[in-house]
């Protein structure tokens, strides 16, 4: 049976100042219990670590024997919600009112109502919402270096395919398959480096703020950041209670995170249609149609493509929302949960989805090599002037007319002969037919973070570094 907004009242942890009653859509429009017991356990680890500091003030609000009940009690409602055995209640309006309430039923009110002395849910929220973070941002972590290593791992394995390299989705240049890898790989080293300079600053401990203006009762800060294993102890309880920069900065690095893997899964998807057919998404990421039996969907990438969209908009919505707040903490931060959750876990599975399927990805030498035309090696014959000694800016005019010639000629540029090159400039000789060489190509192209073989080797080197380091960090 629903409760009534009065017997809703009478069970709030506020419900002293108010006679009338909740309405049920407004207590229901309030509530984030169906949402934030996600932190149930860094609830319980705040909550013990603040028990530890109030059986530490002077004089004690906590004796030993009171401490060692609070323990006891929440190591119980902790050990209710991993088996999935804790009741919620009607009145129960979030995490931290859901496990205080448990907690006095469990070791009674007479203990289990001093644990919330000289506390409030707006610096406790804003302890659980890092601690939960902290956790995510590790293991986010973890993710992109899986990514990044297998990457690597392709990277080297094909290492001997050539394919046309593209700017403005038009064939440019020719270049080695795993440059294209790495340039990818190098995009999610730019978010491992952003997602842990994150780490430091979400680990700032609000506990001990109070509702803004700090605790009354001289709780050693200092003791509960080193209890709860974070960084630092913010510096202004007003701000600390109401900052949520590190959500609007996790969802940015999330958001820039998901902008990556949704190139690279656009690339993927235009890689593996019939036009290009340079690779092949395994059967484990991919679907059919209901109604055409021959095609093969590579749905896990357009799924990628698809949820970075839903990132970005967890961003927007939540900027607009903090960009307006007066000092200091008030209800809209509610607002900062869901979004934070969702990206979280978008993101996990993002990652580990794109990293089966790069594991799984099947390759087709042969249809990348039949991407190279001789036209790809238009540069490669201003260079070949240019070592003439001509100025680049003059052979780049006379290569862009031999172009033109085959084209009028009917015939790839490699087949023009020595004398129809002569009629462009005269400086061309019997060695210009090297140029028109693609492995040449590639492997001219060797000065640092370049396509040729030394060059890609050097450059996975270096990502495995990167990646021995972040381990090691």
């Amino acid at each position: 049976m629903s409760l009534t907004g009065k017997e809703l009242m009478a069970k709030k942890l506020w419900g002293g100042r108010f006679q009338e009653g909740t309405d049920p859509l407004m207590w229901e429009f309030n509530q984030c219990l169906s949402y934030d017991k996600k932190l149930y356990a860094v609830d319980v680890a705040g909550s013990k670590a603040y028990a530890l500091a109030l059986s530490k003030t002077t004089p004690p609000i906590l004796t030993s024997h009171e401490l060692a009940e609070i323990r006891r009690g929440l190591d119980a409602v902790q050990a209710e919600w991993e088996s999935n055995t804790f009741e919620i209640k009607k009145d129960d309006e979030d995490i931290h009112t859901a496990n205080e309430r448990r907690l006095s039923e469990i070791i009674g009110s007479d203990i289990g109502g001093k644990l919330h002395t000289g506390r409030s849910r707006n610096d406790q929220v804003a302890t659980d919402m890092r601690l939960w973070l902290m956790k995510e941002v590790v293991q986010d972590i973890e993710y992109i270096q899986g990514v990044i290593g297998i990457l690597t791992v392709k990277a080297e394995e094909w290492i001997d395919h050539l394919a046309a390299g593209f700017t403005h989705l038009q064939r440019a240049q020719p270049i080695r398959f795993s440059h294209f890898l790495l340039a990818h790989a190098h995009s999610f080293a730019g978010d491992l480096d952003r997602m842990r300079n994150l780490l430091p600053r979400v680990s700032t401990l609000p506990l001990g703020s109070g509702a803004l203006a700090g605790n009354p009762f001289s709780v050693d800060r200092e003791l509960l950041r080193s209890e709860l294993n974070m960084g630092k102890v913010s510096g202004n309880s007003m701000q600390s209670v109401a900052d949520r920069d590190f959500v609007a900065e996790y969802l940015f690095v999330c958001s820039l995170l998901m902008v990556h893997i949704s190139r690279l899964a656009e690339d993927i998807i235009i890689y593996s249609s019939s036009e290009f057919g340079w690779v092949m998404c395994g059967d484990a990421y991919s679907t059919g149609s209901s109604i055409m039996p021959q095609k093969k969907n590579p749905d896990a990438c357009e799924l990628l493509r698809g949820k970075s969209g839903r990132t970005l908009g967890q961003l927007s919505g939540f900027l607009t929302t903090l960009k307006g707040l007066p000092a200091t903490y008030n209800k809209d931060l509610q607002e900062s949960q869901e979004p934070m959750f969702d990206a979280a876990d978008t993101v996990g599975k993002s990652l580990r989805i794109l990293q089966g399927v790069i594991t799984t990805l099947k390759v087709f030498p042969e249809k990348m090599k039949a991407s190279l035309t001789p036209d790809m090696l238009a540069t490669d014959l201003a260079e070949y002037l240019v070592r003439k000694g001509i100025p680049f800016r003059e052979t780049h005019h006379i290569s862009g007319s031999c172009i033109r010639l085959s084209e009028e000629s009917s015939v790839p540029l490699s087949d023009l002969t020595l004398e129809q090159f002569k009629s462009v400039c005269p400086t061309f000789e019997e060695d210009v037919k090297d140029v028109f060489n693609f492995e040449t190509s590639v492997e001219r192209r060797d000065a640092a973070g370049g396509t040729s073989r030394r060059a890609v080797k050097e450059q996975i080197e270096n990502l495995k570094r990167l990646l021995v380091e972040t381990v090691q960090a």
